[in-house]
């Protein structure tokens, strides 16, 4: 049975141009998954409306 996300790894793909391999698949998948829940975290994040991005970035 095929994960979720191997019909969109496949069109992806197929759009960019980019051989993946039947091997690559799984690391793939488990990068986009960790990649699409950092993603909803930071969608469902609340900001004010009024709020401005920072002037000056330091670390």
């Amino acid at each position: 049975m095929a994960e979720p996300l191997d019909d969109y790894i496949d069109a992806v793909a197929g759009a960019l141009g980019l051989p993946i391999e039947d091997a690559w698949k799984p690391s793939v998948r488990a990068n986009l998954a960790v990649t699409l829940k950092m993603a909803k975290m930071v969608d469902e994040f609340s900001l004010p409306d009024e709020i401005e991005p920072a002037s000056i970035y330091a670390a």
